[in-house]
Order: structure tokens, then sequence, then C-alpha cells
């Protein structure tokens, strides 16, 4: 792997995760000292947590959104000098070895970034139903931006600075997924995806998105590639 891990810097989005986050943050730091937990005003103990772990907190006043959390990480990244910035989330539904994946992948390809799929294996055992909120999402995906990825919203990526210095999030909510994906088609960014596994649980699960909120996820987006 020539890409040192000392130039990627971690960010980790994080609202009112104070029950995983620490495990998190102790499991990258592990592999990966530069881990930054964005706190979006959650209402309980994340950032202690997260700071107790030896992560870099940053804090927003107000809940924003996850988009908006994770535009202040790569922000703050690119400050530091990093050289790959990674999107992790907060709930351990993420592995850190398949990071390792996502820069290997980069090295050997030569691309932009990397996406994490969890659909180009049968490792991760998604449930029935989101499979299927997941499989619309994808496709309403590719339709709206071209760019043939399998899996719409996995918050696993890794992104080149120069790709992260092109990239602005401006959906503060979890509509920004669509708004990265349409970003690399119009800034001509090359994307692999790579092969990951998501670990559900009873935690990550009640923490995911419901049919009902994948819509206005789409509304959100649509409305403001109308009104950009």
């Amino acid at each position: 792997m020539q890409i040192s891990r000392g130039g990627v810097y971690v960010v980790v989005p994080a609202y009112n995760e104070a029950a995983a986050v620490f495990g998190v943050v102790d499991e990258l730091r592990r592999a990966y000292p530069n881990v930054i937990v964005v706190d979006d005003g959650s209402r309980d103990a994340t950032a202690a947590e997260a700071r107790r772990a030896g992560a870099i907190v940053l804090r927003h006043v107000l809940n924003r959104g996850q988009g908006a959390a994770l535009q202040t990480g790569i922000e703050y990244g690119l400050r530091c000098g990093g050289e790959v910035i990674v999107t992790f989330d907060a709930d351990g539904q993420h592995r850190v070895e398949d990071i390792d994946r996502l820069l290997d992948a980069l090295d050997q390809t030569n691309a932009d970034l990397a996406i994490g799929s969890r659909f180009l294996d049968r490792q991760s055992k998604v449930p029935a139903r989101r499979r299927a909120v997941l499989r619309v999402a994808t496709q309403f995906m590719r339709i709206t931006s071209g760019v043939p990825l399998t899996d719409a919203h996995n918050g696993l990526r890794a992104l080149r600075r120069t790709a992260a210095e092109k990239i602005r999030i401006t959906l503060d909510g979890m509509a920004h997924a669509s708004e990265i994906v349409d970003q690399i088609r119009r800034h001509q960014l090359r994307v692999t995806e790579v092969p990951v596994v998501i670990r559900y649980s009873e935690y990550s699960m009640s923490k995911g998105q419901s049919g009902l909120a994948a819509f206005r996820i789409a509304f959100d987006y649509l409305f403001k590639r109308l009104f950009r």
C-alpha cells in the first residue's frame, strides 16, 4: 500500500452515538492515527466518548445533518494536510480492515476515489426490506447521475486529496450521498467500487433510513438540482 497511514484522515460524522462511538474510534485508531469525529449537535456524551477514545473532536452547536458533518470533517482533514480522506459511519456497521481495501484500490486503479459496495459480494447479510430500499435508491441514483454504481448510500469512501478538494457537500442531510455521486459525474472523477462488509445489528438498524425517509432524501436531492 503506497498511501501512508499517517496521510489518511478518517472522518466520522456522529449524532447521539455515545453508545457506539468509543468502540468505533478505538478500533480505527489502532490502524489509523488521524480520526476526526464531527459531533453534529448531539444531546448525549458522543463528544466526550469520542475524545476519550483519542479522536480529534469537532462540534456543531446545532444538529445540521450528516452531509454538513461530513463537509466539516473533510475540510478539517484537508487543512491538516490529509492525502486521503476516508468517510466512516459511527454506528459500528463498517469494518476497519475494509479501509485498506479502498486504499489498495486507489493505488491499483489510479482512481480519484473508491466507494464501498455491500452488493458486489454476498458477505453482507442485508435485511430484505433494507435491500429493497437500497435497490430503488441505486436505480434512482443511476438515472439522475449517470454513474453506474451498485450501492447508492454506502458511507465508506476514500477520496484522494484532489477529489476531496473538488467535491463540496451542500446538502446537509442524507441526500448528500446522491450529491457526491452527482459531483463525481460533474467533475469527471474516476471512481472505483470495492466490495465491503456491512455489519447489521439491532443498534445500526435502529439508525438506518426508512422507506419514507428515502423518498424525502430523493425529494431534497431533486429540489436542490432543480434550483441550484
